[in-house]
Order: structure tokens, then C-alpha cells, then sequence
């Protein structure tokens, strides 16, 4: 578990002035420390064992019969594995009051609660909600928990897609008997119209048959849980929400059936368009909008029209909403090569038709005039929103702003890893480490035997031949798209090792091939150092592997200055201990768990990045974060010594900050009197727990 905690308070405290460090440069310094993070990890270790000597002395002084009744306190703190690709969540609207009913998939106890108006992102209580319990959730959390499913559904039917693909070009090399000409020609017509399935859309039709998709009813106005400038990275996306409920079409509207429902309007009434160029005469001045309504242009995609519109449907909508004095919600499509579909779809705001009419479009047929006008007091939506942040990104080092470090690992990662520091004057560089890209190990720690490994060659491609596979439920985490993703969290991810027979490119080592994305640390006025990337990665990619040195938990020392030890407690969390979430899925070695969970005394190893370490030592805390941790089995199948990978838990914007849930239990750290310990938590996330610890 790692401690690297966020500050107590929201004042900086000061450090230890006069300490001599070195900086990137090389260079011995002698400054005067920032405000440094609170070692939660250390404070346990001293408090829990002065604890541990008050609670033995108190009790040596009573008889077996006179000893109190005490309530069970861990004394260890631990990772909560579990994320939102266990649960799911829909938001059902009922008379105004929005219901979330929460239900874990290996069918836990439903949880329900109502919304109202703006309590629907109410804060949580200080407290109120602790590690692997179903408490109140917020519209944000409902949101990316429902699109998190949406993005496991669509891996696992890419990986269907790779196998058939890979299946064809199978049979494509084996010998075959001539055919007819009638029949070839039907097979290759079959075979193109295989090929055309899209996983989006059938990630989207398995979560319609689920009933899983978030508003399935039709909302007029503002969906909760989505802000100006929340980005989309697919039009499936959007329907799993409810935010525009046709994958195809540019407008969504409720349809004159559902008159009864909306008995105070005229129907049709439109409640979302999307601009994404997709006619001729489209005309976008920002705050004001012409949308050319739907229908008569060329659906082969040139733009061009070739018939005359109607109206009708949507266009009739956009016309009574003007009528009508109805919002629309506004999302803007742009080009981007980051998005599966090409696109990415960022949401502007409600706006109000002002005006309609038809004329003669560019093609020479009539076509129906929208104009449209963003309503005052909402978020402004900035260009680097719109263009994915890109107008932000330093195309050298040379441009960056409050540039300290040019690359904190001094050349060891294949992608440089720069440093800034716009907070701190003089602005200076993270310092008192060593960077290492590789896990050191302790003298005390034995490691395990190397596994034996996989008989396959070159690549492995067939799960049923494949060893390792088998290990992972007869079938690879990973699917090759993107260079590597996993499907969904796992309890324990098996890779391929050293003594398989596959090679680097295999997409069972996906998380072995180094940095992919271009990370920058970077200063906050609040919690120290952080980290970002400067690309955008999709759900399910590694971010980085946290290294340090491997060492015996009990072995780590009370160094106050050491703020980065992360417990390896995979196992616990297999085993459910201490509240923690178990992952769904099949463990391949069931005798891990057989053990007495009463008897368990913690996690057995630890990574110590205090002095050595990587990029991932900068990683902050958060109550949602956008990573998720996973252990990793590769070179040996000793699970108490996995490795611990960080991967994407969502499709993240380029310059967002990466974050992970540490993973205290609340009430788990106790002082050097006995007492309950507590720390502050400001990660700022909309369910955060108000407490870290």
C-alpha cells in the first residue's frame, strides 16, 4: 500500500529546513524544504506499535476473566482492489427524483438511494463511508462507473473480434477445395459484413440488454453527473449515460409516443445535437450555432445532399423547442486519432433555438436553419477542451513552462520524463531520490523460483495451448488494440516470463514493455509533486510499474522521512480480508486461499520507493481516481511478490492528473495512546471521503 499521502491540512506545513539533497542536475543543494506530505505509513508503524506495548500492559494487568471485550482494529493498512467494473449502477428518474440502484456483479446486497435537485452532488459526510462498503454515491461517480462497463464490455468484444480475425487469416493460409464461383462470391460478401461489426455497438446492445444503460428515459436539460467540457470518446459512450441516445443520428428527441410521459409538452421535443460537420451547411460562430437540420444528405459520408429535408422528427423537435422555450443540450465533434471512432465529443452546454428557417442549401435542395444560442452563466468551454488540450502540449522541451528537470530518470526510460514547477519560488526540482527502472531487492528477501513458463513460440495466440493463459481463466487478459489493454481488473494477471518460448511482443507481456505515454511531474500548491501525461490513454493501458526496493514489511524502518512504501497484499485481497473488494474472476491457484484469514498477519512484502524508486513515487491519492492497481505475475508465481502496475482505469484527456486510490481503511491508524488517528484527504473529487485515513 502506498502512503504517499495528500497534506493534513490545507496550509502547508513546514519542513525540516537545512537538509542537504541533490538534484537532477547532479548538484548538491542546500535549500530550504516546501511543505512536505504527512508519512502516514511511518506514523502507523510508530503508533501501532506503541499501541500494541499499551494494549499488552493493560491487559497483563488483568485477569483472562476481567479482560474487556475489545472490537477488532487492523492495525495494518491495505489496498481496496475492487473498481467500478464490479458494479453497476442505473439512475432511474421517478417523479423528479433520481433513484441509484447499485448491485455488485457476484451478486452482493442492492443498494438504493434518492436524489433530489442538487443533493444529487451533495458531499458526503466527513467519514461516512469507508473501503468496501456500499455507501451513498454521487451523479459523477454513477457516471463513470456505468461508462467503465461500457469500456470492459468493448474490450472483451475486441478480444472476439481479434480471435475471428485471427481464425480467417488461419484459414486464409490453408489449403482449400475450388469452389463455386456463386459460393465465393457469397463467402466474401459474409466475410465483409463480419468484418464491419463494430465492438462499440455491441459492447452498447449488451449493456441495453443488461438494463445497465444509466437514464434509459429521455431528460430534458442538463444530466447529472456531466459538467461542461466532459469528454466522450465515442457516441456509444453517450447512450450508456443517456446523454444522447441514438449512436447514428445527430439529433435525439422524445417522440410524439411519449406524449403521456410529457404531458406539458407538444411533441416531438429535441433534447441533444451534435456538431460534427457532418452537413454541408452546417455554420459554427461558437456562442452562436446554425445547425442544419436532419435528413436528405448522402449517409456514405461526402456531406453532399441529395434530396429535400422534412418537417419532421427532429427537425419538428428543434422547431417546437423554439416554440416552446426548451434547452438543448450542445456536443461538439472533433476529429481525433486518440478515439476508436475517430472522434472525440465534448459536451458545450444548453443552448436555446432562436430562430428557424428553410432555404436552398449548397446542393440545390431544401434543407431546414436552426440557429442556435449557448444560454448565459454556464462554464465557458475553452479551445483546449474542444481540441483535446493539445494547444498545451510543448512540442519541445524548450517551450515548456517552469521547466526544473528535463527527464527526472536521467535518461533510463525511453521516453523522457520532464519536470515543472510553477508553484514554488525559486521553483525547484523533486530531489532525495535515486531514480531506478527496475525493482532492487533486499538482502533480506529470498525470491521465489522462476516459473516454468509457456511452450509457445514467437507469439502466443492460442489461449487452449498456452500455459499461461490457462493460468488467467483459459483465455489472455490483454487484447493487442492500442498496443495492449487489459480487458478488466483481475485478482491476479499471469504473464508470460522469462522461460516462455513467446517473445516481447506478446500480448501476454503487455505490461513489461517499459513507459508508453509521455508523463511529466509536476508541482501543486496543495499536494507537493504530481503527475500527468501529455498523451491520452485509453481504459485498460499500463501507466507504469512502482518501483523501489522489495523488502519485508517488518524490516522497514521509521524513517519519518519516508513517505512511499506500498504493502504488496494481493492475497488479502483475493481473500476479501478487512473489508477489501474482491475481483470477480477465477483464481488459478485456489490453495493460496485456503489458509485461516483470522491468522493473517498482513502483507508479508513491501516496494520502499523512498530512496529509490520511479515515476509512479509521485502519484497522488484520490477517492475517484482514473487509475486502478494490479498484480502481476510474470517472472515467478509467488503472489505475496507480485509486481504492482498501475494501469488506466479510464479513457484519460491528455494534461489530466493521474491518480489512485491508496486504499485506507478509515479508523485503520491508530497513535502512540491507542487512539483512532485521522487525516485529511483533498483530492477534490466529488465523492471524496473527506478523510484519507
Amino acid at each position: 500500500m502506498v502512503v504517499q499521502s495528500v497534506l493534513a491540512t490545507k496550509n502547508d506545513a513546514p519542513a525540516e529546513i537545512g537538509h542537504t539533497v541533490q538534484d537532477c542536475g547532479g548538484v548538491d543543494t542546500y535549500i530550504c524544504s516546501p511543505a512536505r506530505r504527512i508519512s502516514a505509513r511511518i506514523q502507523k508503524i510508530e503508533s501501532n506499535k506503541a499501541a500494541i506495548r499499551l494494549r499488552q500492559r493493560e491487559e497483563d494487568s488483568l485477569t483472562k476473566a476481567d479482560k474487556p471485550v475489545r472490537k477488532k482494529q487492523r492495525l495494518n493498512h491495505h489496498k481496496q482492489k475492487g473498481i467500478a467494473g464490479n458494479v453497476q449502477t442505473q439512475l432511474v428518474q421517478d417523479e423528479g427524483i433520481l433513484t441509484g440502484v447499485t448491485s455488485n456483479s457476484d451478486g452482493g446486497t442492492e443498494h438504493t438511494e434518492k436524489l433530489k435537485g442538487e443533493d444529487i452532488t451533495e458531499e458526503i459526510e466527513t467519514g461516512s463511508t469507508s473501503k468496501g462498503q456500499v455507501g451513498e454515491r454521487s451523479a459523477y461517480a454513477m457516471v463513470t462507473d456505468t461508462i467503465r462497463a461500457f469500456n470492459k464490455h468493448y474490450l472483451y468484444f475486441v478480444q472476439v473480434e481479434e480471435s475471428r480475425c485471427k481464425k480467417d487469416e488461419d484459414d486464409r493460409k490453408k489449403p482449400k477445395k475450388p469452389k463455386s464461383k456463386k459460393f465465393v462470391q457469397n463467402q466474401d460478401a459474409t466475410e465483409e459484413k463480419a468484418k464491419a461489426k463494430r465492438p462499440d455497438l455491441k459492447a452498447l446492445s449488451k449493456m441495453m440488454t443488461s438494463n445497465t444503460i444509466l437514464c434509459p428515459q429521455k431528460r430534458i436539460g442538463s444530466i447529472p453527473g456531466i459538467d461542461v467540457g466532459h469528454q466522450f470518446f465515442s457516441r456509444c459512450e453517450m447512450v450508456t449515460v443517456g446523454f444522447h441516445n441514438h449512436w447514428l443520428n445527430g439529433i435525439d428527441y422524445i417522440g410524439q409516443s411519449s406524449q403521456k410521459e410529457y404531458p406539458q409538452y407538444k411533441l416531438p421535443i429535441t433534447v441533444a445535437i451534435v456538431l460534427s460537420g457532418q452537413y454541408e451547411d452546417d455554420l459554427d460562430n461558437c456562442e452562436d450555432v446554425v445547425y442544419t437540420g436532419q435528413g436528405g444528405n448522402n449517409l456514405l459520408g461526402n456531406k453532399r445532399q441529395i434530396s429535400d429535408q422534412v418537417m419532421k422528427r427532429g427537425n419538428l423537435g428543434l422547431k417546437n423547442c423554439l416554440d416552446q422555450d426548451v434547452p438543448v443540450r450542445v456536443i461538439r465533434g472533433h476529429q481525433s486519432s486518440s478515439s476508436y471512432v475517430g472522434k472525440v465529443y465534448t459536451y458545450d452546454g444548453l443552448y436555446k433555438v432562436v430562430k428557424h428557417w428553410a432555404e436552398k442549401g449548397v446542393s440545390g435542395f431544401t434543407v431546414f436553419k436552426f440557429q442556435l444560442k449557448r444560454i448565459e452563466g454556464q462554464p465557458s468551454l475553452v479551445t483546449e477542451q474542444v481540441h483535446f488540450a493539445h494547444g498545451r502540449i510543448p512540442s519541445s522541451v524548450s517551450e515548456i513552462r517552469g521547466l526544473v528537470c528535463e527527464d527526472i530518470s536521467g535518461g533510463l526510460e525511453n521516453i523522457p520524463i520532464p519536470a515543472t514547477n510553477l508553484v514554488d519560488d525559486p521553483a525547484v526540482a523533486p530531489t532525495g531520490y535515486t531514480y531506478c527502472k527496475s525493482i532492487q531487492v533486499s538482502k533480506s528477501v529470498v525470491l521465489p523460483t522462476s516459473a516454468s513458463g509457456c511452450n509457445c513460440q514467437g507469439s502466443c495466440t492460442d489461449p487452449r495451448n498456452c500455459a499461461c493463459a490457462r493460468l488467467n481463466g483459459s483465455d489472455f487478459p490483454y487484447v493487442h488494440r492500442d498496443g495492449g489493454r487489459l480487458i478488466e481488473p483481475k485478482a491476479v494477471v499471469f504473464e508470460c516470463g522469462p522461460n516462455c518460448g513467446c517473445g516481447l511482443t506478446c500480448v501476454n507481456r503487455t505490461s513489461q514493455r517499459g513507459l508508453r505515454y509521455r508523463l511529466e511531474v509536476f508541482r501543486t500548491p496543495k499536494k507537493g509533486w504530481a503527475v500527468r501525461s501529455w498523451d491520452y490513454i485509453p481504459s485498460g493501458a499500463p501507466v507504469c510499474e512502482y518501483i523501489g526496493i522489495l523488502k519485508k514489511t517488518d524490516d522497514v524502518d521509521s524513517n519519518p522521512e519516508n513517505n512511499y512504501i506500498f504493502d504488496i497484499d494481493c492475497l488479502q485481497t483475493m481473500k476479501g480480508i478487512g473489508g477489501r473488494e474482491r475481483r470477480v474472476g477465477e483464481v488459478a491457484m485456489p490453495s493460496l486461499l485456503d489458509k485461516d484469514d483470522e491468522k493473517d498477519s498482513g502483507p508479508e512484502f513491501c516496494i520502499d520507493a523512498g530512496g529509490t524508486g520511479n515515476v509512479a513515487r509521485f502519484i497522488n491519492h484520490s477517492c475517484q481516481p482514473n487509475l486502478f492497481v494490479q498484480c502481476v505475475l510474470s517472472v515467478h508465481h509467488d503472489i505475496t511478490q507480485a509486481r504492482v502496475i498501475l494501469f488506466a482505469a479510464d479513457n484519460i484527456p491528455p494534461l489530466k492528473e493521474l491518480t489512485y486510490d491508496y486504499g485506507y481503511e478509515l479508523n485503520s491508524v491508530l497513535g502512540p495512546d491507542g487512539k483512532v488517528k485521522q487525516l485529511a484527504c483533498f483530492c477534490g473529487a466529488p465523492d471524496c471521503r473527506k478523510r484519507l485515513f
